[in-house]
């Protein structure tokens, strides 16, 4: 077996699958916070353009992708970030976002070099890591701290660091904490990437879930091009999970050395799958009822967890909360205790890097929910919850 897979925890969501199914044997009823999937239904006009797309003969499809899908993206970018993209050159449609930024380090990473380092900051979202170990890369997990609000600050990394760096992944709003960031901080980084001939990659798939319509999510190329790179996706946008359909933009070298390469990896989305993302990308009024939806639950759980006196990280954007265990009591503690009620979260040690796990550091007071049941549901979770939330605290004292 590869070593690599080998030396790998399991992954996250498997880990959180398989417990459920273990809950739904003991008749358990479950209250899935778990995994990042909204339950929401995907728009009438998403689904009745793919159905309309399905052809009688089903052939490849283009990893390149259909012209109409790359000018409705670079239309859609024009409209929310104000910044122009050449639909030939700067876009590249892909198979959701995951998929790709896996495969982004096998195109660049060259393990000959002594320039070979991918920095990104933990917690953080598996995949940064596992693409990076594939490809022969070196990791570099950077702890995030809360006081300074989960940033990836690479002015506090050593200069020697950033001289052996290929690539620096953002993710703002960010998994799993749900932290933002500003323009000037993409900026910055922006700056010390340029100086230090490092590729930006920024995974910017959360940027249209926010709540706030004057203070709405920034992309890493509204501050320059040149060796950056965004990702985006229509899962959570577009409540488009399975559909499996995003892109990749930026740098236009960058993108056509990408496009040169994605084929040997074969994954192209299928024309009725980009149909329904033209579709989607099209349409801003769904996206809008979703934010709303969103919001309402993240209401709900905000007015209930400052009821029970837990700390949590304030969201401004994505569908996720970042949750502190009470004091005296681990996260992973806190979780296994709301299993027994059926409530599944996230432990905050599913977000750390494999590094970490293997030097014994990986412990975390955190946990993650996701906004993924529908409002009545939420309310129906946190009267169970705040049972099982009093009955652990009259255990400890």
């Amino acid at each position: 077996m590869n070593k690599i897979l080998r030396s790998l925890k399991p992954y996250p969501m498997e880990e959180l699958n398989r417990i459920k199914a273990q809950l739904k044997e003991q008749n358990i009823k479950i209250y899935d916070f778990g995994t990042g999937d909204p339950k929401e239904p995907t728009d009438p006009k998403i689904r009745q353009a793919l159905i309309d797309a399905v052809p009688e003969v089903s052939q490849y499809p283009s990893v390149y992708g259909q012209e109409k899908l790359r000018k409705t993206i670079s239309k859609w970018f024009k409209n929310r970030f104000s910044v122009e993209l050449d639909p030939k050159t700067e876009i590249i449609p892909s198979a959701g976002s995951k998929e790709a930024i896996f495969h982004f380090p096998l195109v660049f990473i060259d393990p000959e070099e002594d320039k070979k380092r991918v920095l990104f900051g933990t917690p953080a979202y598996p995949v940064y890591e596992r693409g990076t170990l594939f490809a022969n890369g070196i990791p570099n997990p950077v702890p995030l701290k809360e006081e300074e609000k989960f940033l990836l600050r690479l002015d506090k990394i050593d200069k020697s660091i950033l001289e052996e760096t290929k690539i620096v992944w953002i993710n703002y709003p960010h998994n799993p904490t749900g932290a933002t960031a500003s323009l000037s901080y993409f900026e910055e980084v922006y700056g010390i990437c340029k100086e230090y001939d490092i590729i930006l990659c920024s995974d910017e798939c959360y940027t249209e879930i926010y709540f706030d319509e004057e203070n709405k999510p920034p992309s890493a190329l509204q501050v320059g091009k040149e060796n950056v790179v965004v990702f985006h996706s229509l899962s959570k946008r577009s409540g488009m999970t399975g559909y499996r359909s995003g892109f990749v933009a930026g740098d236009p070298n960058i993108i056509t050395e990408y496009r040169k390469y994605r084929a040997s990896f074969g994954v192209a989305s299928p024309d009725f799958i980009q149909a329904a993302a033209i579709a989607a990308w099209s349409d801003e009024e769904h996206v809008k009822e979703r934010r709303e939806i969103f919001k309402k639950k993240r209401d709900i759980f905000l007015s209930f967890l400052e009821r029970i006196g837990l700390e949590f990280l304030y969201p401004e954007a994505s569908f996720y909360i970042w949750i502190k265990a009470p004091k005296g009591v681990s996260g992973k503690e806190y979780v296994l205790h709301l299993l027994k009620y059926g409530i599944v979260v996230s432990p905050g040690e599913n977000f750390c890097s494999g590094i970490e796990i293997n030097q014994g550091k990986c412990k975390s007071d955190y946990f993650r929910i996701a906004l993924v049941p529908t409002p009545e549901e939420c309310i129906e979770a946190t009267k169970v919850w705040e049972i099982a939330h009093k009955e652990l605290l009259e255990k400890k004292s």
